[in-house]
């Protein structure tokens, strides 16, 4: 079936407000990774509104997103440059980044974005709009990524404290069961490693020290795992023959997510632990 794309702009009932909804009911498909929504329409002073500010939940790394419809223009730069300005001054514990979203980003345009990249750390996303069988769905491409330097120090806090009653509300009694099943399979690979339980992911910990070279996150009836990988066939072979619901994966922070139920099968339990065994072995290279 061909894919019918259409202008948000020229569309008689759907808005920039439909879109930032869209967004904030489903931030990961913007294709930064799986972000959670902190605030919309964020008060700026004097400035205006921020459209949407999105949180990393593992590094605390906070976006600016500001959208347009149509093709983006100067106004529109200098306010998601400004609104950026304003929050990593307010919020400097925060690493951020400005992501300007459009239906259009020209070559001009993008020419001029990229004059500020490196100073400023500048995200530009292009949303395509299609029709399908009656309904608006949206994808986005990133056109331009930010230059990143280096990582936040390892002293920096990286993640609010909680503790297994909270998942047990937050996600299910029978997705932390899942959660204490693979632990299991992860302490094969890293004898020492124990849960420490975070507001928005469960990581692990080596002697009181962070150490997530895997984590979960429960939901309701099931659980997504991560594995800091990098992305490569062999392990997207892996992932397949497993039979696996494999998600986006985080290019930002390399790892793989990966959507576990809880009849996990005997071929899923070893594939997992050769993953986590990977991950571990990924993790002390990069040390």
């Amino acid at each position: 079936m061909a894919l019918k794309a259409i202008s948000l702009k020229k569309h008689p009932n759907l808005n920039e407000a439909w879109v930032q909804e869209q967004i904030a009911k489903e931030p990961v498909i913007l294709g930064l990774g799986d972000l959670i929504l902190r605030d919309k329409e964020r008060i700026q002073g004097a400035a205006g509104r921020l459209d949407l500010l999105l949180q990393d939940p593992e590094s605390l790394k906070r976006y600016e997103v500001e959208i347009q419809l149509g093709a983006v223009d100067e106004s529109h730069i200098i306010r998601t440059i400004e609104y950026w300005d304003i929050e990593r001054r307010r919020y400097p514990q925060y690493e951020h980044a400005a992501v300007i979203v459009a239906e259009e980003i020209t070559s001009r345009f993008l020419n001029v974005i990229q004059l500020f990249n490196g100073a400023i750390p500048l995200i530009a996303l292009k949303m395509t709009a299609y029709e399908i069988n009656g309904e608006v769905h949206l994808t986005f491409v990133k056109v331009l990524d930010e230059v990143v330097y280096g990582f936040v120090d390892e002293d920096e806090p990286v993640a609010e404290p909680a503790d297994r009653d909270y998942w047990e509300k937050k996600g299910s009694k029978k997705s932390l069961a899942i959660a204490d099943k693979l632990f299991e399979l992860v302490t094969q690979v890293e004898p020492n490693a124990s849960l420490k339980y975070n507001r928005h992911y469960i990581g692990l910990a080596v002697n009181g020290s962070p150490f997530n070279f895997v984590s979960f996150r429960p939901q309701k009836g099931s659980l997504v795992m991560k594995f800091k990988l990098p992305k490569t066939q062999e392990y997207d072979d892996l992932i397949d023959e497993a039979g696996f619901e494999i998600l986006p994966y985080e290019g930002v922070w390399k790892q793989y997510r990966i959507r576990i139920e809880p009849d996990i099968t005997d071929k899923q339990m070893e594939a997992i632990l050769e993953l986590s065994r990977c991950a571990r072995g990924n993790h002390r290279n990069s040390d």
